[in-house]
């Protein structure tokens, strides 16, 4: 329990916090790994400006945000003794969406993303880590079908998102448009329209970069 307190606050002081916890994938975590810890963001001004700071983002190299986030789990993971996996890493890719539901924290929300119940549909992850001890996070229950009115559902202005599809060309078509500009400048409006995302909102300035490398 103190290792995972000291964690949690060694995240807390670089913006990030544990989004799930899951069981070890032995496909992907060294034997000695007894707890899958998934890392996101904080919302807000959390975490932005620790990257917009860093010497990645200085540097003028490509992906500073990618680069910033192996530079900061490889060293907690080093720190309490486990290994840091990221999205990018493979083949094989890390199955971060299965891990995400594995961990009863995170469930397929209305209009097809993740949504979790502190982040909303704001969810991303930096990276995770695979820990050789047990890091515990309270119970959720999933919050959508208690949602009043789903307002996800109707915020795309094209109807790009669904269940069990996204429409990508609706989607950049939209944003090549004027009225696509909102999106591009402060993300995707249904991911915003979700009420948890409130709490956990990104910085406009955040939103507008990310946007920039999904549609350049």
């Amino acid at each position: 329990m103190e290792a995972a307190s000291e964690l949690a606050d060694a995240l807390t002081a670089e913006g990030l916090l544990i989004l799930g916890v899951t069981a070890p994938d032995p496909a992907f975590c060294a034997p000695e790994a007894r707890s899958l810890l998934l890392i996101g963001p904080q919302g807000g001004s959390g975490w932005w400006p620790r990257v917009t700071a860093a010497p990645e983002w200085r540097d003028g190299y490509p992906d500073p945000v990618d680069r910033w986030s192996k530079r900061i789990l490889g060293a907690l993971a080093t720190r309490f003794g486990g290994t840091a996996l990221f999205p990018s890493d493979g083949p094989p890719w890390p199955p971060f969406f299965r891990w995400a539901q594995d961990s009863g924290r995170m469930w397929q929300s209305p209009v097809g993303m993740l949504v979790h119940p502190q982040a909303g549909l704001w969810v991303s992850f930096r990276g995770a880590l695979a820990l050789p001890f047990a890091v515990p996070l309270p119970a959720a229950a999933p919050p959508c079908p208690t949602c009043p009115g789903q307002p996800c559902r109707s915020a795309c202005p094209v109807a790009a998102l669904s269940p069990t599809a996204y429409d990508t060309a609706a989607c950049h078509a939209h944003l090549n448009t004027p009225a696509g500009a909102d999106c591009l400048s402060q993300g995707c409006a249904a991911r915003r329209a979700c009420p948890l995302s409130q709490s956990h909102a990104r910085l406009a300035e955040q939103s507008a970069y990310h946007m920039s490398r999904f549609h350049p």
